[in-house]
C-alpha cells in the first residue's frame, strides 16, 4: 500500500490538555503509585519475615502482590511523565515493552487465582492430605508454572503483532499501549492470526474461571457440612477476599473487553481503561487486609518491630 510507512513512535491519549489538569493528574497517579507501593511491600515483607505466613497461601499471595506492583507501574509512570512534561509520545520500543509486560502480568495473574482457588480447595475439601499434595516443591512448580506461562503467551503474541505492518495512524486513542488499539493500525488480512492467539487467550482464560467456579461450589458443599462455628467462620475467612478478588477481576475485564468498541475517543474508554488497569492491583491488599488477622498482625509486628529497634537504638546515641 502506497500509505505504508515505517512507524518509529506512537501518540498516546491525554487526560487534557489544560496544565492545571495535567498537573492534577500527576498528582493524583503518584498518590496511587505510592499507596500501592506500600501496600504491596507491606505484604510481601510481612509474608518474608513472618514464619506463621510461610504457608502456600500466604507465598502465592505474594506473587500476587508482586504481579499487581508490576502491572501498576508498567503503565502509570509513563502517563505521568507525560502529563508532567505535557507531551504524549511513547517510543516504539517503548510502547513494545509495555503491551509485553502488561500481558505478562495479567496472564500470570489469572493464573495464580486459579491456582489460589485450588490451594483453597485442598485445604477445605482435603485436609488431611494438604501437607502431602501442598508440599513445598508442589507448590514453587505451581508458582513457576503461571510465570513461565504468562512470559511465553506474552512474546508470542507481542512478536505476532509487531511483526504486523503499521499503516492507518500511529495515534492511541487510550493512555497506554494495548492490543486492541493496536490492532486498527494494521493493514494486512494476516491480523487474523493475531485474532487467533486472542481467542486461544479468551479460552484459556475462560477455562481458568470455569475451573475457579467448580473449585468453589465444591468448597461451598464442604463448608456447610462443618458442624464447629468458628471452623465455619475461618473457611469463609479465608476463601471470601480470594472470591471477591476474582469476582472483581472478571467483571471488570468482562465489561472492559465485551463491550462494543468505538472508533472515537470517549470518555467511557478511558475510564474504563483506568478501571481495569487500577482497581484491581490497588484494592488487593486491601481486601485481603481487611479479612485476614494473619496478615494484620504481621504488618503490627513488623512496623512494631521497626519502631522498637529505631527507638532503642536513639536510646543508646551520645
Amino acid at each position: 500500500m502506497s500509505n505504508r510507512t515505517a512507524v518509529t513512535e506512537f501518540l498516546l491519549l491525554g487526560f487534557s490538555d489544560i496544565r492545571e489538569l495535567q498537573i492534577l493528574h500527576f498528582v493524583v497517579f503518584l498518590v496511587i503509585c505510592l499507596a500501592a507501593l506500600m501496600g504491596k511491600l507491606l505484604i510481601v515483607m510481612a509474608v518474608a519475615l513472618d514464619r506463621h505466613l510461610h504457608t502456600p497461601m500466604y507465598f502465592f499471595l505474594m506473587n500476587l502482590a508482586i504481579l499487581d506492583l508490576g502491572s501498576i507501574f508498567v503503565i502509570l509512570p509513563k502517563s505521568m511523565v507525560n502529563s508532567l512534561m505535557n507531551t504524549r509520545l511513547i517510543s516504539y520500543p517503548g510502547c513494545v515493552a509495555q503491551v509485553f509486560l502488561f500481558v505478562v502480568f495479567i496472564v500470570t495473574e489469572i493464573a495464580f487465582l486459579t491456582v489460589m482457588a485450588y490451594d483453597r480447595y485442598v485445604a477445605i475439601c482435603q485436609p488431611l492430605h494438604y501437607k502431602r499434595v501442598m508440599n513445598w516443591r508442589a507448590c514453587i512448580h505451581m508458582a513457576a508454572g503461571p510465570w513461565i506461562s504468562g512470559i511465553v503467551y506474552s512474546a508470542l503474541h507481542i512478536g505476532n503483532t509487531f511483526r504486523l505492518p503499521f499503516c492507518q495512524s500511529n495515534v492511541i486513542n487510550q493512555f497506554f499501549c494495548e492490543i486492541p488499539q493496536l490492532l486498527k493500525f494494521i493493514c494486512s488480512d494476516s491480523y487474523l492470526s493475531e485474532v487467533g492467539f486472542i481467542a486461544f487467550g479468551v479460552f484459556i482464560a475462560a477455562n481458568c474461571f470455569v475451573f475457579i467456579i467448580v473449585s468453589y461450589v465444591q468448597i461451598f458443599k464442604t463448608v456447610q457440612r462443618i458442624p464447629s462455628e468458628q471452623g465455619l467462620h475461618k473457611a469463609f475467612s479465608t476463601c471470601l477476599p480470594h472470591l471477591i478478588i476474582v469476582t472483581m477481576f472478571l467483571s471488570i475485564f468482562s465489561f472492559a473487553y465485551l463491550k462494543p468498541t468505538s472508533s472515537s475517543t470517549s470518555g467511557l474508554d478511558l475510564f474504563v481503561a483506568v478501571l481495569y488497569s487500577m482497581v484491581p492491583p490497588v484494592t488487593n491488599p486491601i481486601i485481603y487486609s481487611m479479612r485476614n488477622k494473619d496478615i494484620k498482625n504481621a504488618v503490627k509486628k513488623m512496623i512494631g518491630w521497626r519502631l522498637f529497634t529505631k527507638n532503642k537504638r536513639t536510646v543508646f546515641l551520645p
